[in-house]
C-alpha cells in the first residue's frame, strides 16, 4: 500500500462524511492504492459508527490529544507514505495528489503551506486574525532561523511523510504541538523536506468549538521550541550575561580616574557572571541529556567539547577557580586582622571580597557541573 490517510477525529460527525468522500475520490481519480484511517480520540456523537460505514479504517485511540490521535492512527498504518489532515473540512483531501507527487521525487516530508508567503490561501473567516498575522508567520520565522527548516508555514494541519521517516523521529509530544515537533525534529535528523502550496477553508463545524486554544496551544508550542533548542534558550541569554559581568567588572574593579563605577558595579555584575555561566551550563547539560535520550542527534560540535573537557580537567579548573578566590578572600581577612578586627577601608576590601566571592562560586559551579555532565554521558549498557 503506498498511502495511508490519517484523520484524527474527536466528535467530528458534522465534517468527517466529507473528508472521507475527498480522500476517497481523489485516491481513485489518482489511481493511489491507499487507505483511510480515522484515529478516534473518544467521540461520542457517533464519529466513529460513521466512519465505519463509508469504509473508513477506524482506530480507537484511548490517551486524549491532538497528538495522542495522530501518533495512534500512523502506528496502525499500513502505507509507505502517511498524509495527516483535520478532520473539520478545513482542508481538501482532494489536494492529495501533489502530496504524493512530491513523496515520489524522494522528499522524506512535504508540509503543506496555508500563507500567502509560501503560495498557500486562506478563505475568509478560516483562521482567526492573531493566528494569522501574528502566531503562525512568528513560530513560522523561528522555525526557519531557530531550526533551518525551510518552510513557512510550521502549523499547517496538512502534510505528508515517509513513515520511515516517522520511525525515525520517535515523536513524543501528544498535544498540539506534535505538528511543531515533526516538522523540527524531521529538519533536525536531515531529512529532505519540500512544501505545496494549500488552501485552508472555513472548518465546518457548528456543533463545538475548535479544539485549538489559541493561547494555551501557543504556549505550549514556544515552550516546546525553546526546550528543543538550548542554544536560544540557555546559551545565548548566557553569554550575554557573562559579557555584561566582564564589561562591569572592567569598569568597576580598577577604579578608573573620572568614572563613578564601585563596588555595588561589581555586586551586580558577579550576579551577572554566576548567573550567565550557570546559564552556559545549562546548555551544555541540557544538550548532552537530549543526544543521550536520542532526542536530538549526535552533534560534531559536542563531540570536540568532550575531546577537549573531561572531568578530570573541569575539576582541575574548578579546584584553581576556587584557590585564587579563596585566596583573595584570605587577603581580607588578613586585613581585618592587621586592624585587630576593626573596620576596614570597604571600597578597597570589598572589591577583593566580592572578586573573590564570585571565583569560588565559579569553581564550585564547574567542579559540580563537571560531575553531573560526566554522569549525564554516562552510556547505557
Amino acid at each position: 500500500m503506498e498511502l495511508s490517510v490519517v484523520m484524527p477525529c474527536l466528535n467530528e460527525v458534522e465534517t468527517l462524511a466529507s473528508c472521507i468522500g475527498k480522500a476517497r475520490r481523489a485516491l481513485e481519480a489518482s489511481g493511489i492504492d491507499g487507505e483511510i484511517i480515522v484515529a478516534d480520540n473518544g467521540s461520542t456523537d457517533g464519529s466513529r459508527e460513521l466512519a465505519a460505514s463509508l469504509g473508513a479504517r477506524v482506530v480507537e485511540v484511548p490517551m486524549r490529544g491532538y497528538g495522542a490521535a495522530l501518533m495512534g492512527g500512523i502506528e496502525a498504518a499500513r502505507g509507505k507514505y502517511i498524509l495527516m489532515g483535520d478532520a473539520d473540512d478545513s482542508y481538501d483531501f482532494g489536494e492529495l495528489p501533489k502530496f504524493v507527487a512530491r513523496l515520489r521525487e524522494g522528499y522524506d516530508l512535504v508540509q503543506g503551506c496555508r500563507l500567502p508567503g509560501g503560495g498557500g490561501t486562506v478563505a475568509r473567516g478560516a483562521m482567526p486574525t492573531l493566528h494569522r498575522w501574528w502566531g503562525n508567520p512568528m513560530f513560522s520565522w523561528m522555525v526557519r532561523h531557530w531550526f533551518r527548516a525551510p518552510v513557512n508555514d510550521v502549523h499547517c494541519g496538512m502534510r505528508a511523510f515517509t513513515k520511515a521517516l516517522y520511525q525515525r523521529l520517535d515523536q513524543r509530544c501528544t498535544g498540539m504541538e506534535f505538528a511543531s515537533e515533526n516538522v523540527i525534529k524531521a529538519s533536525i535528523h536531515g531529512a529532505r523536506i519540500a512544501e505545496v502550496p494549500v488552501t485552508l477553508h472555513k472548518d465546518g463545524r457548528t456543533a463545538h468549538a475548535p479544539h485549538l486554544k489559541t493561547f494555551r496551544d501557543g504556549w505550549r508550542h514556544l515552550r516546546f521550541y525553546l526546550m528543543y533548542s538550548p542554544r536560544w534558550l540557555f546559551l545565548l541569554p548566557g553569554v550575554a550575561l557573562l559579557c555584561a559581568g566582564l564589561v562591569g567588572y572592567a569598569l568597576a574593579l580598577p577604579r578608573w580616574p573620572g568614572l563613578r563605577f564601585d563596588v555595588n558595579t561589581l555586586l551586580f555584575s558577579s550576579l551577572a557572571i554566576l548567573a550567565g555561566y550557570q546559564s552556559v551550563q545549562f546548555a551544555v547539560f541540557t544538550k548532552t541529556f537530549a543526544i543521550s535520550e536520542g532526542l536530538l542527534p549526535l552533534d560534531a560540535r559536542m563531540q570536540r567539547l568532550f575531546q577537549r573537557i573531561d572531568l578530570e580537567r573541569g575539576l582541575i579548573a574548578g579546584g584553581l577557580m576556587m584557590a585564587l578566590g579563596i585566596a583573595l578572600l584570605g587577603v581580607v581577612v588578613v586585613r581585618w586582622w592587621q586592624s585587630h578586627l576593626g573596620a576596614l577601608d570597604y571600597p578597597s576590601t570589598l572589591r577583593w571580597t566580592i572578586s573573590g566571592f564570585t571565583l569560588t562560586s565559579l569553581g564550585l559551579q564547574t567542579m559540580f557541573g563537571s560531575f553531573f555532565l560526566s554522569v549525564l554521558g554516562l552510556k547505557r549498557v
